[in-house]
């Protein structure tokens, strides 16, 4: 069959999620033919759709014979198949965990069109002309350490319709002892890992995401961040995300010479640790960001995209991890405030101030709104299983802003006890006379969240997640 020339560039959706078909424009004349085979600039745009996949090695299979037939393999990569010269019968079968396990898509692939093959998707072919040569770009070295998935050409459960019949070409013995269908285990999804995973927020991390053989909860004493074998620490090439919930939370402490050591380490080299491998395995990094990131002098709530200018050391490491994060290809930076979760927090003593006959002093200058982990595991669920774009989100509980001291008085009202009980002081006068460095803090906190509701994240209501947490709901 000849080459189709003047196809326009064009990606086709199949049947298998992610398994792209693409029209290349192939220009010929009297001495043969040209045509731009992978062309990222091009390819990796909103309207083609191709993702920005990142080959790092190209394979050629020449083939002599018509009939030639091989397959079906399902490698833990992505591969962009095209032909050089020649004609194949493709058949494609979508090896992985999920709904769409078994689907089947075949199609002729010649000079003039190719395949994006996403990572678990089978891949087979047999040759419909003589000296086809079969080509593919991959995102990832062969390794024997990698899982692998096959599928018997002849199941009878996906039913290829092959051109040729199998019983009169020459199949590898490899190829015909593949298994069934029903005995193949479905290649599982990219992993997931989650650092920090003891802490407050890693333990809401947990519950939003729930165990599987794929998600991975470390604990700082599972894997040091700041260790120099971190590259070497796991096969990165076989994580999709990487979810940051580890961080230095000691906000006056980093002010102290031990404490600023202990801060950079965490917030700032980790950080930077996660980032390179991030950018160069194609993993999407996740990253808890902090209102401490800016001075809070703005009058009204602080944008995504507002510049930073922390006050203190806590601010200044979080800033710089932002910064860290913002060159990773595929990332998130969840900007977050006043985070409520599972441990001991601003809420809890109240409560138990409340309950103990004991009336506090709380700072009324200070102005934002409490964000409770749960909402935030939700909000980095959502962000992943839509592909959003990459970038800053501001993540907070909704409704007005309040001080701390408004937060105080709303607790004893909860807990069934007097909120006059409650008084407030200035920043100032709180800290007035204390003895250890105290860091300095954004007197506005208020993140605005418009465009993180535009792109569909969910935001729950501070004070219905408030009444709920106190058990008043």
């Amino acid at each position: 069959m000849a080459t189709v020339f003047g196809k326009t560039l064009n990606a086709r959706k199949t049947p298998i999620p992610g398994l792209l078909l693409l029209d290349l424009p192939v220009h010929g004349d009297s001495r043969g033919w040209f045509k731009e085979n992978w062309q990222r600039e091009k390819m990796a745009t909103s309207e083609i759709g191709l993702p920005d996949f990142g080959p790092v090695q190209n394979n050629i299979s020449f083939n002599d014979a018509v009939g030639t037939t091989r397959g079906i393999h399902a490698e833990p990569w992505d591969k962009y198949v095209s032909v050089a010269t020649g004609r194949i019968f493709g058949a494609w079968v979508d090896l992985r965990e999920g709904e769409t396990f078994g689907a089947v898509f075949t199609a002729e692939l010649d000079p003039s069109t190719a395949i994006f093959v996403p990572r678990g998707v089978g891949n087979s072919y047999q040759t419909l002309e003589a000296d086809t040569a079969y080509t593919y770009l991959v995102n990832d070295h062969w390794s024997p350490d990698a899982t692998y998935t096959f599928l018997n050409l002849a199941d009878e459960t996906a039913a290829i319709a092959w051109p040729i019949p199998l019983d009169e070409v020459e199949i590898s013995t490899k190829d015909q002892t593949h298994p069934r269908l029903a005995d193949v285990v479905p290649m599982p999804p990219k992993k997931i890992l989650v650092t920090g995973a003891n802490g407050q927020l890693g333990r809401a991390l947990r519950e939003q995401f729930g165990d599987h053989p794929w998600i991975e909860y470390a604990a700082r004493a599972d894997l040091d961040l700041t260790s120099r074998d971190l590259d070497g620490a796991r096969r990165w090439r076989d994580y999709g995300t990487i979810i940051n919930a580890a961080a230095y939370t000691k906000v006056d402490v980093a002010e102290t010479p031990d404490g600023r050591v202990e801060a950079w380490a965490a917030n700032v080299t980790a950080v930077a640790a996660l980032a390179r491998i991030a950018a160069a395995n194609g993993i999407t990094l996740v990253h808890v960001s902090s209102d401490y990131v800016f001075d809070g002098t703005k009058d009204g709530a602080y944008a995504h995209d507002d510049a930073l200018a922390p006050l203190g050391v806590y601010g200044q490491t979080k800033a710089a991890g932002d910064a860290l994060v913002s060159m990773v290809p595929h990332h998130y930076i969840v900007r977050t405030s006043w985070v409520i979760g599972d441990g001991n927090n601003f809420v809890r003593t109240m409560a138990s101030l409340a309950e103990r006959g004991i009336d506090p002093r709380v700072v009324d200058d200070q102005v934002g709104r409490l964000t409770f982990t749960s909402d935030i595991a939700a909000a980095i669920a959502a962000l992943l299983d839509a592909g959003s774009p990459s970038g800053v989100y501001n993540v907070t509980g909704q409704g007005e802003p309040t001080s701390w001291y408004d937060v105080a008085r709303r607790v004893f009202e909860l807990v069934g006890h007097d909120p006059e009980r409650v008084s407030g002081v200035s920043t100032a006068e709180y800290f007035a006379g204390a003895t250890a460095p105290v860091a300095p803090r954004p007197f506005n906190s208020i993140l605005d969240t418009t465009a993180t509701a535009s792109a569909g994240v969910p935001l729950g209501d501070a004070d219905e997640r408030l009444r709920s947490y106190l058990g008043r709901d």
